[in-house]
């Protein structure tokens, strides 16, 4: 099947990759393959990771040189040997072809079942809709949505979910929409923000980022090379976080907060610092790109940190 899209950052992620012929790349969230056909272009082996069964789909016609596992990509290093892997690059979020499916339940621009799962099992948006608690509802909404009115939302869902359940995604935007006051035909529409939060919520997206970043620390060799894209704030934070004090550059102290002493060598080197970001061309070419950011380390040689208990 031939590519329906252009990966975000593309370009910039095989860079920082640097894949060499033969090498073994690992793209954690293969989607419809636009990294791993950009890895594979350059002669490279490519083992992809996708927990989406409808993914494989893409994966006709790679040849020999690559391999798709049905799994999350934080089970790559139960998959992999400990340093076997030259390159990770990992594209968070919600793939273009998910929200292209209305049956996904993905988007409020195609009406769908209130679904959302990245894989084919475990609770529904629906699920979390119905059935979660106010207080826990209005946390998710806050802390994975950054919706300012989490609280009004949750009452109101509580409310009106007594009398008739949420089943779809067009109906469950309008109620967000009308409880918010917001304008249709916005630049932003009102339940983004909500929408976002069941996502990461329903997907348990952020733990599965903290966990597969300790997997590409264990599978990568010395030398080896991570690139991670992320959409919003809450990932890239904690792409951040993990680099930071692993590449020798924890945050100084403050008045509130003394300085946070390295407790190991460090086992990454930034490959540039900060996150770069996609250019203008490719910005007005695909929208979805106005928020992507890029971080990318190399492996040393020291031994992966230990995980706090």
């Amino acid at each position: 099947m031939s590519e329906a899209h252009v990966s975000v950052l593309r370009d910039e992620v095989v860079a920082a990759l640097a894949p060499k012929p033969g090498e073994l790349m690992v793209d954690g969230t293969f989607g419809a393959g636009g990294y791993s056909r950009a890895l594979l272009a350059t002669g490279a082996r490519v083992i992809a990771f996708d927990r989406d069964p409808t993914a494989r789909r893409f994966a006709d016609g790679l040849g020999s040189s690559f391999r798709l596992i049905e799994a999350r990509f934080s089970e790559m290093d139960q998959e992999l040997a400990a340093g076997s892997v030259d390159g990770v690059t990992l594209d968070l979020g919600v793939s273009s072809m998910q929200l292209d499916e209305a049956e996904r339940g993905f988007s409020f621009m195609r009406d769908g079942p209130l679904d959302m799962r990245m894989a084919a099992d475990g609770p529904t948006a629906a699920d979390l809709v119905n059935g979660a608690e106010q207080a826990e509802l209005a946390r998710i909404l806050y802390v994975y949505g950054e919706e300012r009115q989490s609280r009004r939302i949750a009452a109101a869902i509580v409310r009106r979910r007594a009398e008739q359940p949420f089943l779809r995604t067009l109906e469950f935007a309008d109620f967000v929409e009308r409880v918010l006051g917001g304008r249709r035909g916005a630049k932003v529409h009102p339940a983004t923000r909500t929408f976002q939060g069941l996502r990461i919520a329903v997907n348990e997206e952020l733990a599965e980022l903290e966990a597969g970043l300790v997997a590409a620390e264990r599978i990568l060799k010395t030398g080896g090379r991570l690139a991670v894209v992320t959409f919003h704030s809450l990932e890239d934070r904690i792409v951040k976080t993990f680099l930071t004090p692993r590449a020798g550059k924890s945050p100084g102290g403050s008045r509130h907060a003394p300085p946070v002493e390295a407790t190991a060598a460090p086992s990454f080197e930034l490959i540039f610092n900060g996150a770069k970001g996609a250019s203008e061309e490719e910005t007005r070419a695909n929208p979805r790109s106005r928020s992507a950011k890029l971080r990318a380390a190399v492996r040393t040689s020291a031994p992966v940190w230990r995980e706090a208990a």
